[in-house]
C-alpha cells in the first residue's frame, strides 16, 4: 500500500496525584481548553475533553505520528506545568505516574462524548476507582491492584 491511513480514535483518563481534587471550577474550563490545545498540538484531534475535581477524560483522534506513550507523556507534562503556574494553590500540583487509554469504535464516539459531558452527575454516583475499574473490566484489561491506586 502507497499510503499509511491511520483513524484510531482513543479515549485517555488520568487523575492527580493521590486523586487530590486540584480541578476546581477556578481552572476547571481552561484546563479542558488547554489540554485540547495540546492535543491539536500534537496533532491529535481532540473531540471531547472533561472530567471531574480529580481527573481527566480525553476523547481524541491519534495522529499516526505519536505513540500513545508519548502522546501520555506530553499531555501530562505541558498541563501540570500550566496548572503550577495558576497560583500557589496549585504549587503542589502532579498528575498521577499511571493512566488508562482504550481504543473507541468511530460508531461510539458519541457514546463517549456524552460520557464525558456527564462526569459530575456521573461522579455523585461513583468514585474514580469504581470508573477506571468499571473500563478496565469492560475493556478485559489485566492489572494488578497492588499498583493500581499508588
Amino acid at each position: 500500500m502507497p499510503q499509511s491511513l491511520s483513524k484510531v480514535y482513543v479515549h485517555l483518563t488520568f487523575s492527580t496525584k493521590n486523586r487530590y481534587p486540584f480541578i476546581d471550577d477556578a481552572i476547571k474550563n481552561d484546563l479542558w481548553e488547554y489540554l485540547g490545545g495540546i492535543c491539536r498540538g500534537l496533532e491529535c484531534n481532540p473531540i471531547r475533553v472533561g472530567g471531574h475535581n480529580d481527573h481527566v477524560h480525553i476523547c481524541c483522534l491519534l495522529s499516526k505520528k505519536i505513540t500513545q506513550i508519548k502522546f501520555v507523556e506530553e499531555v501530562k507534562k505541558q498541563s501540570s506545568k500550566w496548572v503550577k503556574s495558576k497560583g500557589e494553590r496549585y504549587s503542589k500540583f502532579y498528575w498521577q505516574d499511571g493512566y488508562g487509554i482504550f481504543s473507541v469504535n468511530p460508531a461510539e464516539i458519541n457514546v463517549v462524548v456524552e460520557y464525558i459531558n456527564n462526569q459530575t452527575e456521573h461522579h455523585r454516583k461513583r468514585t474514580f476507582q469504581e470508573e477506571l475499574l468499571a473500563f478496565l473490566k469492560k475493556y478485559n484489561v489485566e492489572y494488578d491492584e497492588r499498583y493500581l491506586w499508588d
